[in-house]
Order: C-alpha cells, then structure tokens, then sequence
C-alpha cells in the first residue's frame, strides 16, 4: 500500500502564494484591454479589426513564447524567469501608457505577451518543486483558476480607473504593481525548499534541440498536448471573440443576457478546478478518460444547441457555458501528464509544448470561425443570422475528432509504457513515463 504524502508546509503554501500572485498580475495585465476597447478605439483612431489585432497578437506572442519560456525556466529556474517575466510586464504596461499611435500600442501588447508567457510554466515548475506528488494536481488546478481572477479584477477596476483617471494614469497605477510584487518576489521565493535557485545544466544549441526532441517525442507529452489542444478551444473562441456575436445575433439574446452567459463560463472555469484536480491526483490512472468525458459532454451539448430548432431557450445556453466552461479545468490535465512522464530537469520545457495546444486550437477555431461566417454572410457583422452561426460553430467538430483521436491514441502508448501501481504513486518519472 502506498504511504500518504505528508501535509504541504506553511513556507510551500508562502512560496506559491507569491508565485501565483505574479500570475493574478500578468492575467490582470492580459486582460485590461478587455475594458478598454472604445477608449483604445479612441485615443488610436482605429478600426474594429486594427482592435481585434490586439488580443490576436498578444496570444500569438503567448503561444509562441511558452517553448523558449519552458526551455528557460529549466536552465535558470522559476525564481529567475519569473523576475524577469515582471520587469518585462511592467515596462510593457507603462509603455502602453504612455502609447499615443497605433504601432507603438502594437509593441507595447507584444511585449506584454511576452512577459505574461514567462508566469505561468513558472508557478506550475514551483508547485512540482514545494509540493508532495498527490497534492499536485489540486493545487495546479487552483493555480489556473484563482488566476483568472486577474480578469475579473481588470474589469471592475479598470473600469473605474479609466472613466476617472485618464487612459495614461489609469495604466501607469497598473504598471505599478509589479515593482512592489517584484520586491516580494525577490525575498520570498526560492526554486526549491533547499535552495534559492535551482539552475539547469548549460547547453549548447545543439543539446537544447535534443532536451526539446526529447519533450516532444515523450508520448506522455504528447497525450498532455492533445488534451489541452482538446479541452479548452471551445470556451476560448466563446470568451474571446464569437460567444457575444453568437448568442446576440445567433440566439437572439439580449446583450445583458448575452453577458451573463460568458460569465457562467469563468464560474464553471473556477468551481470546475477542484473538483478536476481532486480526480487527477486521487485516480491519476483515469485522467485521460476524464478528459475524454468532459470533450463528449461539450461536444453533445453544441450537438443539441445547433440541432435545435430555431433559437434554442436561455436555460439550454446556460448549460452550454457551464460545461463548455469546464474545458478550461480539464485541460490542467494535459499538465499532470506532462509532469508525470517528464524527468524534472525537463519539465517546464514540456509544459511549454502542452501549453501551446489549447492556444494553437482556439485560434485555429477563432479565425476559421470567422471566415466561415464571412463566407455565409457576405454583408458583415449586422448581417449575420442563426443559419450563419450554425455553420460556423460546426467547425470545432474538426477540431473535436482529431484531438480526441490523438488522446485515445497516445494514452495507449503511454499506458504500455508503465504499470498501473506507479501512476498511483503520483511522483515525477524517474526512469520511466506514467500512464493517465
């Protein structure tokens, strides 16, 4: 029988509770544009589209950030990345600020993708480090969904600061935060119970190449990167972009109403997270299958929304955005997996590759989206109707079956790899990969 972990310490808890404070931030600063939109359209002169280019831009910088970030944080060690990941975010937000044409805005969100991409990979590196095997799961669950709670402080917040301060000072107070965080970073936060830092063996181009290879052919990093390429997308293309549209123009809904939908989202995103990570860490043998229940629960409630007749009524929405919203805690999953059938010297580097899957799949999903309804609806947006969106929103099927294929496909190799009594175990791999 297998002994229980022991109890994390006070100083573990201290530890990632700064760590995940830097996160809240860098989510924060992710998401403060989100309030902006008609100030920014403003104080730019741009268009809707030279809009949108913001949050594409920034999440591109984001996905294709998190293998140069994984292959950092496994050189230099969280307590190093994420101080740097700080300072960038900071000075990108105080450029922003202080941005008064469109092009140097643009640079100023890049830079903030930038420093956002380098949080993240970071706090999961650190919960490896500080916490026993089993509770793992459950705290990265948490550290995922108290996150976002970086996005419902940019709202209000920002809000209020925009309307009463200014564009400059509202954004300059934000860019603020992180000189004081960065103080408490500098004296609280050590990589490892033992040490200060932990630093990673220097490697040549060629070995950093070979440690990357190496990642990606792990089957267990490859099922990770499908169930987080799988789980999310569809919650994200909703938040994101087309989930107003859909339920405003597709639906019928009232704007109000249209609102409340997208905010049961990030409800089933937080309530899912425990509730997945307790799943993960005390039945780690089944967390694919979890997986794979959560995607055929998704994908049977856009089956009976798209089949409905007409306009499908409020109560069924709703359930759509709650269990649409539990794709976000499902694709924590991917990271279990990743970290169970890693060796610790490579683990943030294969959380990079699992990372970029959700980001790779929701923008695919966005812009095909989009283009379909632009093929369907050659007028524009005032011209889009239910038969339009219907259309669209059956693209994520694609998406659905090849994901869900590749999961079923790898986590077979994975489980030949390993016996059953070891996943149990719930440790990083050692000498071998671990089935989920």
């Amino acid at each position: 029988m297998t002994e229980p972990d022991p109890a994390p310490t006070r100083r573990a808890w201290l530890v990632w509770g700064v760590g995940l404070s830097v996160y809240v931030l860098a989510v924060f600063h992710r998401s403060s544009l989100a309030v902006a939109g008609l100030a920014a359209s403003d104080r730019f002169d741009i268009s809707a589209s030279q809009l949108a280019t913001f949050a594409m831009l920034q999440l591109l910088v984001y996905a294709g950030m998190q293998i140069p970030v994984g292959l950092l944080v496994d050189r230099l060690g969280s307590r190093t990345v994420l101080t740097g990941g700080t300072i960038v975010l900071s000075l990108a937000q105080a450029g922003f600020a202080l941005a008064s044409s469109y092009p140097a805005a643009l640079v100023a969100r890049v830079f903030v993708g930038m420093g956002d991409a380098m949080t993240f990979i970071c706090v999961l590196r650190l919960v490896s480090s500080w916490f026993p095997g089993r509770r793992v799961p459950l705290v990265s669950q948490l550290t995922g969904n108290i996150g976002q709670l970086g996005a419902v402080g940019a709202a209000v917040p920002m809000t209020w600061a925009l309307g009463h301060l200014g564009w400059t000072t509202a954004y300059l107070t934000a860019a603020a935060i992180g000189p004081v965080l960065l103080v408490v970073l500098r004296f609280l936060l050590h990589d490892h119970p033992e040490r200060k830092h932990v630093r990673g063996t220097a490697l040549s181009r060629r070995a950093l190449a070979a440690s990357l290879r190496a990642s990606w052919f792990q089957p267990g990093t490859r099922l990770g990167f499908w169930v987080h390429f799988t789980t999310p997308f569809s919650a994200t293309m909703l938040a994101l972009l087309w989930g107003y549209p859909f339920f405003v123009k597709g639906e019928g809904l009232s704007p109000t109403t249209a609102g409340s939908l997208l905010t049961l989202i990030v409800v089933a995103n937080i309530t899912g997270g425990p509730i997945m990570g307790w799943a993960a860490g005390r039945h780690p043998w089944h967390r694919s299958t979890t997986a794979l229940s959560i995607v055929a629960a998704i994908v049977a409630m856009w089956t009976v929304v798209l089949a409905w007749p007409g306009q499908a009524p409020v109560w069924l929405l709703a359930l759509l955005a709650l269990v649409t919203g539990f794709g976000g805690p499902a694709s924590m999953i991917g990271f279990d997996v990743g970290r169970t059938s890693n060796p610790a010297t490579r683990l943030a580097s294969a959380s990079g590759i699992i990372n970029q899957g959700g980001f790779v799949a929701a923008l695919l999903v966005v812009l095909v989206v989009g283009w379909v309804l632009d093929w369907r609806t050659p007028g524009g947006a005032t011209d889009y109707t239910p038969s339009a969106f219907r259309w669209a929103m059956s693209v994520q099927y694609v998406a659905w079956g090849v994901g869900a294929l590749q999961i079923w496909r790898y986590r077979r190799r994975v489980r030949r790899g390993t016996g059953r009594d070891r996943v149990e175990q719930g440790s990083t791999m050692v000498d071998r990969p671990m089935a989920a």
